[in-house]
């Protein structure tokens, strides 16, 4: 483990005036009367008459000196300053004389050393106007009334909102997800109206669903369905929770209706021969199987943990939480290439299968909750969890070491792929959804507070301080696969232009971007399909950084969003092609845009003191579950 740097926050914001220059004649006498020379002089008049015809015998020479001739650029030249008047007496030795006792203008303070500025990151002023962002919050939230009323129209009670051909669809297990992934966001929003409609339609309708519904995915059901009950519990009151709202049912029907759902889902876990679960469960009788193929992804089985512990706190029942954590401590166990695991596990061996090492789709949310369940059980490094950070630690080890790469010809940080193992070759390829890592990795360097108050506390290793600059890197390489397409809306995957691998005629066609030769958008990835991680991420970064930028740049994102994918007769739709204009609908409105991206967004414009990191932790579908949980 690294040790602590040895300074704190005060070290660097010293007082720089140390660093301006000082002139050869402030450096001669300054060293004259510090030195031992001075006490051997001052003891003898003759010593003082001498040094005193020294100094100003060089005086004079230096004020009677005649230029050679050519031209002298001045001053008031070099800072552009106009003067139609011939100074004569600038070459005398007076007018010298007066310039010389004239006082030096005072340098403007001068940044640390090593400190870079960049132009392009450069933030107005007028951004730090708190009228603004809660404009701007307001602006999110009535995107969110707006896609929820597209939703209730045409799609109450399925998955998910057809936009354009205004239907409900089920692609989750017809359990309603969009009204349960939505829940929380309106309690954090304080739309009400919201609030008693959703938390009706799951008092009246969820908890039948869950009794006779067939086939849902373990994964997606535990962080949407489980985990929007879960939090909409705590946020309604519950256990002397953070009640937000005072519509809807009581948070007691909410907590039941996620133990019978938790019951049911448990067979995942108890039906498989290893401590990793099957990825599907059959609702009505309570029966789970393995995927097709017979393989589960990593990021899957490991991403069930806070929901699941959660639900043992708040129920009383510690089965839940004990066959979650079954996986992580089985995991523990197994070879990784230096913290990181291929993203195939089986759950009838227990072992890896494959070598295909990412952190896009089946990896990503694996190192996610390596840090976040630690983070639940309250940082303790005597706690049971502890060894959880040590793998996270050893993973983003890994992931500078053999992930990270810079882009030709602007160097953009990114994080690759290694399809084929640490032995195979590099792939500068990198989904959307590895934008997540940022926030994870400013969230694990801090642990929730600020930069500043860590920094302050002496809490930040050098480790700490590479995952943060690392964060800060990846964030502004997520911003510019915005804005280096036509509409300013990232593709699903992009491609990175390296020394070793570029294509041509594959751009975002944003020509006017600065980064259009380091990103490739291949014409099958174009599409988008509404994400949040990338506005996770800003959030997370504000919180941690204050820096407006992250603001600023996640309020361009949703401007681009309301421009694009707002649909007049109500909610949101996915895009085809994000490099066209206008780009082509997809007709998908995913539960995740009101349950991830709408709330980050708006967490982002507000105060940071609402819902706060060093009390909550996000699950990956962005539902807040509190941190210090009874035992």
């Amino acid at each position: 483990m690294s040790k602590s740097l040895p300074y704190s926050r005060k070290d660097v914001d010293y007082d720089n005036a140390k660093f301006r220059p000082r002139s050869f004649f402030k450096v001669i006498t300054q060293s004259f009367l510090t030195s031992n020379r001075k006490r051997d002089c001052i003891s003898c008049s003759t010593g003082k008459f001498l040094f005193l015809i020294l100094i100003f015998g060089v005086t004079y020479l230096v004020l009677t000196h005649t230029p050679s001739p050519g031209r002298v650029v001045s001053r008031d030249q070099v800072f552009g300053i106009q003067n139609n008047e011939t100074d004569n007496s600038s070459n005398s030795g007076a007018g010298r004389l007066k310039k010389f006792w004239r006082r030096a203008p005072r340098l403007p303070p001068q940044l640390p050393p090593d400190t870079k500025v960049s132009n392009n990151n450069h933030v107005p002023a007028t951004l730090d106007d708190k009228s603004l962002w809660i404009t701007r919050q307001q602006k999110v939230k009535e995107a969110f009334t707006h896609a929820w009323s597209g939703y209730k129209k045409y799609a109450m009670g399925y998955d998910e909102l057809m936009p354009v051909s205004q239907h409900g669809t089920d692609g989750l297990g017809g359990l309603g997800a969009t009204v349960v992934d939505a829940l929380d966001t309106a309690m954090i929003m304080g739309i009400d109206e919201v609030v008693a409609e959703a938390g009706l339609w799951v008092e009246e309708h969820l908890s039948e669903r869950i009794s006779k519904k067939g086939q849902v995915n373990l994964f997606e059901t535990t962080i949407r369905v489980l985990g929007g009950l879960l939090s909409a519990y705590h946020l309604s009151g519950g256990e002397q929770g953070t009640n937000v709202t005072h519509a809807g049912p009581k948070p007691s029907v909410y907590l039941e209706t996620a133990k019978n759902l938790g019951d049911r889902l448990l067979s995942a876990f108890t039906s498989s021969p290893t401590p990793i679960p099957f990825s599907d469960v059959v609702l009505h009788d309570s029966s789970a199987h393995n995927a097709p193929g017979g393989l589960s992804s990593t990021s899957e089985v490991s991403t069930l943990q806070l929901e699941f512990n959660y639900l043992s706190a708040v129920s009383g029942d510690q089965k839940y939480g004990l066959e979650a954590m079954k996986v992580m401590e089985h995991i523990k166990t197994l070879p990784k290439v230096e913290g990181l695991v291929p993203i195939y596990i089986s759950p009838d061996s227990g072992q890896f299968s494959g070598e295909n090492i990412r952190l896009g789709s089946r990896g990503d949310s694996y190192y996610e909750y390596l840090l976040k369940v630690w983070l639940q059980s309250g940082t303790s490094r005597d706690s049971n969890s502890s060894y959880l950070y040590e793998m996270y630690k050893e993973a983003m080890t890994g992931v500078r070491h053999l992930l990270v790469k810079k882009t030709v010809p602007n160097g953009l940080v990114f994080v690759g792929e290694l399809p084929s193992g640490s032995n195979g070759g590099f792939s500068p390829k990198m989904d959307h959804l590895v934008c997540f890592l940022s926030g994870t990795l400013a969230l694990g360097a801090t642990k929730g507070l600020t930069k500043k108050q860590a920094m302050e506390n002496n809490m930040l290793n050098f480790e700490d301080l590479e995952n943060l600059k690392l964060a800060e890197d990846l964030a502004k390489t997520c911003f510019e696969m915005y804005s280096v397409t036509s509409t300013g809306l990232a593709p699903e995957i992009a491609y990175f232009h390296t020394e070793e691998f570029s294509e041509q005629g594959h751009d975002g066609g944003n020509k006017s971007s600065e980064y259009i030769n380091d990103i490739i958008i291949r014409p099958a990835d174009r599409h988008n399909l509404l994400r949040p991680e990338t506005v996770e991420s800003f959030f997370v970064l504000y919180r941690i950084t204050e820096d407006l930028k992250y603001r600023e740049w996640g309020w361009q994102i949703f401007e681009a969003f309301e421009k694009y994918t707002k649909i007049d007769t109500g909610g949101y739709s996915s895009l085809d092609d994000v490099t066209i204009i206008p780009p082509p609908r997809r007709d998908k409105m995913e539960t995740f845009f009101l349950g991830e991206t709408l709330k980050y967004l708006y967490l982002l414009f507000g105060d940071s003191s609402h819902i706060p990191l060093d009390k909550f932790v996000f699950n990956t579908e962005a539902h807040p579950i509190p941190i210090n949980l009874k035992k």
